[in-house]
């Protein structure tokens, strides 16, 4: 295929070369002539390791030139890749100056070409950006429209400096958002030769799924750094103790428990954060990152309470009390917060939970029920269906097929605040739905 790259800078220039040794030809553009003269004498901008022979290769091929002429580009390609840098403002905003001109370059050059356009954003975007900022800004210059000569579409880079030629080729997957449907062809046609799993979404998903592995790659580190702080303290070496943690395939390094619902709780979590929290106070090493969480966590109760409240002071059923599923332990139940505000707040409530049994309740997890809500002897229901007897908005912490089941029969005209993700209850008809996340 035929194309073009604007900015040849650390995502641009790595972009343009691999896919020229894919076998597409490429046309790089930047406004800046020093890089456009030595990517036309074969030399790299940029120091990536595998980067400098690569261009080399692909000029004296023929496969890869550069330019500062838009027009030109755009007139000799089919596929334009937008790659400019999208630097941070002092208060923590994004720079599209970059993007803004070149997109109404683009758009301007499309005007004088014949057939049609394919132009996909590379560059990091807030999630928006592309169907809100750039689609009508494309249009308007290029006096196109989606699915009729133009195509835009975002696919996100993840490319690491020092590693980039490396992760080209290996990425994690390929995501594609498009705003009409040829796009979603044209991008996966030009990464043939990568293998990876390639994912179709649209705009908005695509651009958040960046911020997210950033963020989450950011938090890694820091996680990494704050214990290895407090255990060094405590004379522990914390390259050996995070090397253990890491063979955790199953809890601690996987897709365990990076599902957005609602708030952690039980006797464990809560418990054994405050104790690190403590030691780490006492030893004075400072934990900025972990000592948030409780907070963050009580934030996100305080967002369901919000979502109940919104819908006014009907009466509320209330699925799940113990903290997950399969268990009788009210310990910091999240679901025992909720309820306790919903009540103190004068909130009708009624309670289902099918392993939650007072007279079975021992120890200190009837210390916790008794001290928080004493009176829970009242608000439990003995079933689904006495639960939900006149109440117009029922809340699902945790609930079992049949409890689902339940729950549809009677949910036309009552509010639904999904704390669990139950798909099936998103698309009732006639139910105000509303996900905790989603």
């Amino acid at each position: 295929m035929n194309i073009s790259v604007f900015g040849l800078g650390y995502v641009g220039a790595v972009t343009g070369a691999c896919f020229a040794e894919l076998g597409h030809t490429v046309v790089g553009v930047d406004v800046n002539r020093g890089k456009v003269d030595m990517f036309n004498a074969g030399q790299s901008p940029i120091i990536e390791h595998g980067l400098p022979e690569r261009i080399s290769r692909a000029v004296g091929d023929g496969r890869i030139r550069a330019t500062d002429d838009t027009e030109d580009a755009i007139a000799t390609t089919d596929v334009s890749l937008i790659c400019v840098g999208t630097p941070s403002a002092p208060n923590g905003s994004l720079s599209l100056v970059a993007v803004d001109a070149v997109v109404k370059q683009i758009g301007q050059a499309l005007r004088k070409k014949k057939g049609d356009h394919t132009v996909v954003v590379r560059s990091t975007v807030l999630p928006g950006t592309t169907e809100e900022r750039i689609q009508p800004m494309l249009i308007e210059a290029s006096g196109r429209a989606i699915d009729s000569g133009l195509e835009i579409c975002f696919n996100p880079e993840f490319l690491r400096e020092g590693t980039a030629v490396k992760d080209f080729y290996n990425p994690p997957f390929t995501v594609t958002g498009s705003i009409g449907e040829a796009g979603y062809a044209v991008v996966e046609a030009i990464y043939d030769g990568v293998s990876a799993q390639s994912f179709r979404t649209d705009c908005r998903l695509a651009e958040s799924v960046k911020y997210l592995c950033n963020a989450y790659h950011a938090l890694k580190i820091t996680f990494a750094n704050e214990v290895g702080r407090l255990l060094k303290h405590h004379g522990v070496d914390s390259r050996q103790a995070m090397e253990i943690f890491c063979e955790d395939r199953i809890l601690n390094v996987s897709r365990a428990y990076l599902r957005p619902g609602f708030a952690f709780g039980g006797s464990c979590l809560p418990k054994d954060l405050r104790a690190l929290l403590y030691i780490a106070k006492t030893a004075d090493v400072a934990l900025p990152m972990l000592s948030q969480l409780l907070a963050s966590n009580d934030a996100h109760i305080d967002m369901a309470y919000r979502m109940i409240a919104d819908g006014g002071r009907d009466k509320v059923a209330i699925f799940g009390l113990a903290f997950k599923p399969g268990t009788d332990d009210l310990r910091e139940s999240p679901l025992v917060a909720l309820a306790e505000r919903l009540i103190g707040r004068g909130f009708e409530v009624g309670i289902f939970d099918s392993h939650v049994e007072l007279a079975r309740l021992t120890g200190a997890n009837q210390e916790f029920i008794d001290k928080e809500i004493p009176h829970l002897e009242r608000l439990l229901a003995a079933t689904p269906d006495a639960v939900l007897a006149d109440a117009n908005t029922i809340v699902i912490g945790h609930a079992r097929p049949e409890d689902v089941a339940a729950i549809r029969a009677v949910a036309a005209g009552r509010r639904i605040i999904d704390l669990q993700g139950v798909a099936e209850l998103a698309a009732l008809e006639g139910a105000d739905y509303q996900g905790m996340c989603w």
